[in-house]
Formats: structure tokens, sequence, C-alpha cells
């Protein structure tokens, strides 16, 4: 991901005349303190898939039940981050690639050509991110999205947008309608109110559910050669169905994050009173229709058909949302926050994104995988943030630390080294 670096004073835009606020951060300082948020919020997310098994990361009651507080750690999850998240990495991976093509081009290169080659080497760093740690790889999946956005960029900004939007929506209220005989079937199941053919179709969902749960404790307790034999032998594309999962909603997030950042949402230039009413209405819009959805399923503890409905398709809607109202506010935020010892430090783990979500793969998958501490399974909601706060704390600690001798980061340096075909100069 790109550094920041190279700065003239072209990317550094004037500050309003009428806010008596520090200027705006240079474009790429704001983007990696963004960034930083977000790989710290994206752990939030993925520390239900380490501690396994997946279902739980759908419904805290699967696969075996849990009390209130492991509920209530699951809402708040539920609540502040999940979707939201997600949907904010894809927004700053879309502006990435407008900001990466625009420095590529000002410096006299072809900014297309040196884009592809890019996400063609991070399709292979997350091939290999999947086989040698965690099934959960988003990196395979950003670059082959990527590639479609660089196809797309030519397009104007009102085209853009329209297909985005069409795409995402279109997408999930396909998968809403599609789904909705399953969510009647396991509501009546669960009044005793079924017939036979609403058995079924509730059974017809949630068994595998259950089966895929205990084929993971099951794989979770071998060796590491034995899980990346059976990565290889068993599911060598897996990640080529996530992206059959995921396509419809990672793309069109990364082409609104393009738009975004070519409207000046992300360097000043939109003007603040219109970013800040924006940034806090989708905020609270986003919760207003999370915590409505979250009333209903907390109420029935989170029945597992329904929530996989929601978090796939249903919540399309607040995850959008909130995600752009998370980036409009770190935005907003970012002149004041980044001049802070927590805002220099959240932008070092930005700037070391890469190499900061894989160490957290590598110390999690340790901590709960069979070849590490054999935690898998074993660790409720609640306890899972004690593993997150643990993950912050690392990434925020060593970040600054690096970046006082290199350049870059250790992925962030292979990454473009590779992109470059030579070793590139590291240290400071």
């Amino acid at each position: 991901m790109p550094v920041s670096q190279g700065l003239t004073p072209d990317d550094i835009p004037a500050p309003d005349a009428d806010e008596a606020l520090p200027a705006p951060l240079p474009r790429l300082a704001t983007l990696d303190l963004i960034r930083g948020v977000a790989v710290l919020g994206i752990l939030t997310i993925n520390i239900a898939g380490f501690a396994g098994p997946m279902i739980s990361s759908t419904t805290p009651n699967l696969p075996w039940p849990v009390g209130p507080l492991d509920e209530a750690a699951y809402a708040f999850n539920f609540l502040f981050f999940e979707g939201k998240m997600r949907a904010l990495f894809s927004l700053l991976f879309g502006a990435g690639l407008v900001l990466f093509y625009e420095r590529t081009e000002a410096a006299g290169r072809d900014g297309d050509l040196q884009q592809l080659r890019r996400l063609g080497w991070l399709l292979l760093l997350g091939i290999l991110h999947y086989l040698l740690l965690w099934w959960g790889d988003i990196l395979f999946v950003y670059a082959a999205c990527g590639i479609a956005a660089l196809l797309l960029r030519p397009l104007s900004n009102r085209a853009m947008l329209g297909m985005a939007l069409g795409l995402y929506y279109g997408w999930h209220v396909w998968g809403m309608l599609d789904s909705a005989a399953a969510i009647t079937a396991e509501t009546a199941v669960r009044q005793h109110l079924a017939g036979p053919a609403q058995i079924s179709l509730f059974t017809e969902r949630i068994e595998p559910m259950h089966a895929w749960a205990a084929q993971e404790l099951r794989e979770a307790r071998l060796g590491y050669l034995d899980l990346i034999h059976i990565k290889l032998a068993q599911r060598p594309f897996w990640q080529v169905q996530m992206i059959s999962g995921v396509f419809s909603e990672t793309l069109p997030l990364m082409l609104i994050g393009m738009v975004a950042y070519r409207r000046g949402f992300f360097d000043g230039r939109l003007p603040r009173r219109q970013l800040a009413e924006l940034s806090f209405t989708c905020t609270f819009a986003g919760f207003a229709l999370t915590a409505m959805f979250l009333a209903w399923a907390w109420q029935r503890h989170f029945p597992p058909v329904a929530m996989n409905a929601a978090l796939v398709w249903g919540l399309a809607m607040p995850h959008l949302l909130g995600g752009c109202g998370y980036a409009g506010l770190l935005v907003l935020a970012a002149p004041r926050l980044a001049s802070t010892r927590i805002g220099r430090r959240l932008t070092a783990a930005g700037r070391m994104a890469f190499s900061n979500y894989v160490l957290t793969s590598l110390v999690m998958t340790f901590a709960f995988y069979g070849w590490g501490l054999g935690l898998f399974g074993t660790v409720g909601p609640l306890a899972q943030w004690g593993f997150v706060v643990a993950g912050w704390t690392l990434m925020l600690a060593w970040s600054p630390i690096w970046l006082r001798h290199f350049r870059r980061g250790p992925l962030e340096w292979l990454w473009r080294s590779l992109v470059e075909h030579s070793v590139l100069a590291n240290r400071l």
C-alpha cells in the first residue's frame, strides 16, 4: 500500500478561509491514518473467524449456546464494527487505486500498467497468505476486484457511481428475496408452527452450518503442514469461491471509494460543512438501521438463518452508510488527531497496513490453531476482545518503531520491490 512520502506542495490543499482549524493533512497522510483505524477495525471482525468456528461469526449461539455477556459482546461488535469496517477498508482501497494511478502518471510512468503489476503480485501474495496462514484472506479478493475496478477507471464519476450502486443494491436485494422463504421457515420452526416443507427447508440450511463447524473443529487440531495439505488437496479454489460470494459487494465499494477520492472526499476539497453533514448523517443512519435489526435479532438470540441473510444481504444499506460515515468523521478528525500520540501511531499502523494485516493472521492462527496454542473453539465473544486489544497494542507499538528505521513495512517493501523488479533500499 502507498506510503506517505514524496509529497509536493500541490498535494497539500489550502484550508477553508472560514474555518479556524488546522489545514487538512496531505492526502496520503490522511488516508494512512484512516487506513490505520481500518486495519485495527478489521481485526474486530476477523477475530471470530480466527477463534472459530466460522459459524460463530454469524451467531454467537452456534455451535454452542452462550451466556448474556457473550451475547452483549457480540451485539457491541455487530453494532459498531460488523460490515462497517469492511466497507471502510474497501472504500480506502478504491481511493488508493486512484491515488496510485495519479502519482504514477505524474512521475511519467504508465499508471494502468504499474497498477496491474501491483495487483497481480497482490493476487500471488494473497494465495500465499491463504495457504500458509488463514482461510479468511482478503488480499486475493481485493486484488481481483481491484483489477476489475482498474478496467472501469476511465468511466465518469456519474457512470461509475451509478454502476456501483446498481450492482451493490441489485445483488443484495436479490439475495434477500432468495433468502425470504428460509427466514420464514426458521421463524415458523422456532415458534413450533412449521409444516413439513418449512422444516425441510430449515434443515437444508442449518445442517451444512453444523457440518462445516464440526469439520473446522477437527481440522483446527491438525499440524501446520497438514493444514496446508488440506488446502491444496481439498480446497485449492477456496479464494475463487470467496470472490463469487463477495465480488458484488467489494467491487462496488471500491468504485464508490474511487469516486469519493476524485470528488475531494479524502483530501479537503469537499467543503467542511458539507462533509460534516454527510458524515454525521451517514453514521447516524447506519447505526439506527443496524440497531433496529439488532433489537429484533438479540431478542431471539440471533437465529442463524436470519443472521446469515442479514450479514450477507440485508444489512447492505447500514454497512455502506456506516463505512462512508466513519470515513468522513475520520477525515474531519484527521488534522487534529494526526498530531496526537495515538494519531501518530494510527498513521504508522496505516502505512504498514499490509504487514499488520498479515501479522495479525500469524499471531491469531498461532493462538487458536493446533500448531500453536490450540484455543480454537474455546474462546467466546467476550473473551475474544482480550485478543483484539492485544492485537491493537501490538500493531500500535511496533509500527512506529519499525518506521523509525525503515521507509516501508516489511511486506510493503517486498511488494514494492516485486512490482519494480528490483530490491529497493529500505533503511532510512
